[in-house]
């Protein structure tokens, strides 16, 4: 037993008392006679030491786990800031630098400005080629931006292919020079892994004021680069007040234009395509035309380029579809055409990125009870030629229904004889370029000769479009030409005139 006055005992109850108030580093002295009161102060000892080690291990862990949360929560907000593809800024980043460059505008003796940037070929790239080469492409604008900017502009991809560039303090002129060098950057090829492709843009600038929201500043730098965009491409607009009415316009039509979509307004004109040797009419092909209710007729050219942009090429794809081969039924059920006549269609690339567009083909044939083969689906050569595996797996499944697949537009600069012999086509339409000279030209009926060879040589036959007069159409008939399709013949005509047309036509041919 310890006796009662032993100061060893206060002292021990001092240091534990310590102890338990968190004071690791207190320690008990051990007396000399090492007994066994001395063994519980050692043993106290011990304890602390034991405490303490696993007290600094413990900070030490909640110190590195404390600087991993600080890594990570930066690492989230640089994420949150910045667009994974590119490693560009995004749209958060580019707004937030847009702001400070507009709060410091009162200390500087120049203004922010705004470059709007959207690639003119991207769509058509992404379609045609894949995503994963539009990625790539991507990757090279982004490199090429950043060289062409200077080091205090912010860069960002503001999502798909649109890019913005924030200039502080920064003039309108100074900064088209730079949009100006950014433009001449993209003008070069783009190398990919199995490719080159070209791919411009258009741009839009628009000048910052202090206090004014950042998102108008944007949506104004938006207006003209579309307005650079109508100005045939590869361009710069600097943005003025007119824009805004030119894009209520634009928006007012694009509405015009889905109302007309699933409402009235839109029609088809059938163009007839003409067997050159009997003068029969072997087929029409569809194109449409738009009568809106204000502005009048209003032609392809202008309202497809806005459906692509908008996103609705589909649903006027499908629409298209649908009327031409329901106006094919009601030809037949009429018997004004035979089984050979047949009704061309033009698709697009986004169609063919569509699995649902092949169930589309097989429903409206199922519907109209009309022969697949005589349904032809025409597609542009770039769209055939560099599309990817989902759209050979859609070509193959076309092909499956029984319907013909003809390529437009063929000669207009890929044409080879490796792909022809590759592709699941049935004809292809010779560009009307390629005889604009037959009749004055001593040298253009070699030229079409040449194409017609190489079409046969792969199996194919070929019809000759854009044929004007009559000397054109006896130099292709002369030469071995099948079919050919123009204004000589006719212009596309509303479907009631078809019937007179077919009349006239098989009068012609029987009397001949």
């Amino acid at each position: 037993m310890f006796a009662n006055d032993d100061p060893r005992l206060s002292q021990l109850l001092d240091g534990i008392v310590r102890l338990a108030s968190g004071d690791l580093q207190s320690r008990i002295e051990v007396s000399p006679a090492r007994d066994e009161l001395d063994a519980i102060i050692m043993g106290t000892n011990l304890l602390a030491e034991d405490l303490q080690i696993i007290y600094e291990e413990l900070e030490q862990r909640v110190e590195v786990r404390t600087q991993l949360l600080h890594e990570a929560h930066r690492e989230m907000q640089k994420m949150a800031m910045q667009d994974p593809l590119t490693g560009l800024a995004n749209r958060s980043a580019l707004l937030t630098a847009l702001k400070s460059a507009q709060d410091d505008d009162g200390r500087t003796p120049s203004q922010p400005v705004i470059l709007l940037l959207d690639l003119d070929a991207f769509k058509s790239i992404n379609d045609t080629l894949g995503h994963t080469a539009g990625d790539q492409v991507l990757i090279a604008v982004a490199q090429r931006i950043r060289t062409a900017v200077r080091a205090t502009d912010v860069v960002a991809r503001l999502g798909g292919d649109e890019f913005a560039i924030v200039m502080p303090a920064t003039g309108a002129d100074e900064a088209a020079v730079v949009g100006q060098r950014i433009l001449a950057a993209l003008k070069e090829p783009i190398e990919l892994p199995d490719r080159t492709i070209r791919c411009g843009a258009s741009v839009g600038l628009s000048v910052g004021e202090a206090g004014r929201p950042p998102e108008d500043l944007l949506m104004e730098a938006d207006v003209a680069m579309y307005a650079s965009k109508a100005e045939g491409r590869n361009r710069l607009h600097i943005f003025e007040p007119g824009l805004l009415l030119v894009r209520r316009l634009r928006s007012q039509l694009l509405d015009d234009l889905r109302a007309a979509i699933k409402g009235k307004g839109l029609v088809l004109h059938y163009q007839p395509v003409i067997e050159l040797g009997t003068g029969r009419i072997e087929g029409v092909e569809a194109l449409i035309r738009w009568d809106h209710p204000t502005r009048g007729r209003i032609m392809p050219d202008e309202f497809i380029p806005l459906a692509e942009d908008a996103g609705l090429i589909s649903e006027l794809g499908l629409w298209v579809l649908t009327t031409a081969v329901a106006q094919l039924r009601r030809w037949i059920d009429a018997a004004l055409v035979d089984s050979r006549f047949s009704v061309r269609i033009n698709i697009s690339a986004t169609d063919l990125q569509s699995l649902q567009f092949i169930e589309d083909v097989r429903g409206v044939l199922k519907e109209t009870g009309v022969r697949p083969e005589q349904v032809v689906l025409e597609l542009t050569e770039a769209a055939i030629v560099r599309g990817n595996e989902l759209d050979r797996y859609s070509l193959g499944g076309l092909r499956g229904l029984g319907v013909g697949i003809e390529i437009d537009d063929f000669g207009t600069g890929y044409s080879s004889i490796s792909y022809l012999r590759r592709l699941p086509v049935d004809r292809v339409k010779v560009d009307r370029s390629l005889i604009e000279g037959l009749g004055t030209d001593p040298s253009q009926p070699a030229l079409v000769a040449a194409v017609l060879q190489l079409v046969r040589a792969c199996g194919l036959e070929a019809v000759w479009e854009g044929v004007e007069t009559a000397e054109q159409a006896e130099q292709l008939r002369n030469l071995g030409c099948l079919s050919a399709q123009g204004y000589f013949f006719s212009k596309p005509l509303p479907p009631e005139q078809i019937p007179e047309l077919l009349a006239r036509s098989s009068a012609e041919s029987n009397s001949s």
